[in-house]
């Protein structure tokens, strides 16, 4: 079977929030998850945030028409950050907006890992002859309980946003996955991807070691904890595959210390 290939994508950028609603019902459950560990909940940081749900992510990446007319038979949720409203099911709403058919679920709790894991999940899925087409939403929505311990570079704040790619088999020109891989180090974990002509490398704001950097370079702006990387995708995908033959995709969590990278080469 051929590689797993974006068909489509789309990006959504610090859209409009909601009014807070059901804060006290949530700061009951907060103090409840927080109080063992010695933390509270800061009510006037969770009432001023945006509040931008999961949910409305979603439907916002939906109403982009290529990712809309999408009948995966996968549909995979990443997100590093929680939900605003704690146990709400996501993926099984992204599945319902998109022909309400594909085996579904969400990664989470794994950092900016996990639009990796989703992706090497949804290439099994794929080679196995199990979905002939996947959606992958990455989500970030910044109204949190308690301040985030990242070190934010250059004290730039996360805003909301989200990524959508549809894959499926390929068809003539496009852009394939090929494998993802991670490891201690940006340098590590990105071994032997940059070694070919015809690469770009396109690196995460959290990255700041120094990489052998052979070829081109794309360094993504701050603003995103696990969207960075997919959001600039999207962005870019068609003519990142007409100009280069591999894209290489780098960042490093700034919890874990781990990089993760993503290899897609330019199908014929």
């Amino acid at each position: 079977m051929s590689a797993l290939t974006v068909r489509a994508a789309a990006s959504v950028r610090s859209p409009q929030g909601r009014t807070p609603e059901g804060v006290p019902a949530a700061l009951d459950y907060f103090r409840d998850l927080l109080t063992p560990f010695g933390e509270k909940p800061d009510e006037e940081l969770l009432s001023r945030g945006p509040h931008v749900h999961h949910r409305d992510l979603v439907d916002l990446l939906v109403a982009d028409e290529a990712v809309g007319r999408s009948r995966p038979e996968l549909a995979i949720v990443a997100h590093a950050l929680p939900d605003v409203v704690p146990f709400t099911a996501v993926a099984p709403h992204l599945t319902e907006q998109l022909g309400g058919q594909a085996v579904n679920f969400a990664i989470g709790q794994q950092g900016l890992a996990a639009p990796f894991t989703a992706l090497r999940i949804a290439s099994a899925y794929h080679r196995s002859g199990r979905a002939a087409e996947v959606v992958i939403a990455v989500l970030e929505q910044t109204t949190l309980p308690t301040p985030f311990p990242l070190p934010l570079p250059g004290e730039t704040p996360l805003t909301d946003s989200a990524a959508a790619l549809v894959l499926g088999s390929a068809g003539g020109e496009g852009l394939g996955f090929v494998r993802a891989r991670s490891a201690g180090s940006a340098t590590a974990a990105l071994g032997r991807e940059l070694g070919e002509d015809g690469t770009l490398l396109v690196l995460g704001p959290w990255v700041t070691e120094d990489v052998p950097a052979h070829g081109a370079v794309h360094r993504v702006a701050p603003g995103g904890y696990c969207t960075s990387l997919w959001l600039e995708l999207a962005d870019h995908w068609q003519e990142w595959q007409r100009a280069y033959r591999r894209i290489v995709l780098c960042d490093t969590d700034p919890r874990s210390g781990r990089s993760h990278v993503a290899l897609f080469a330019a199908t014929a």
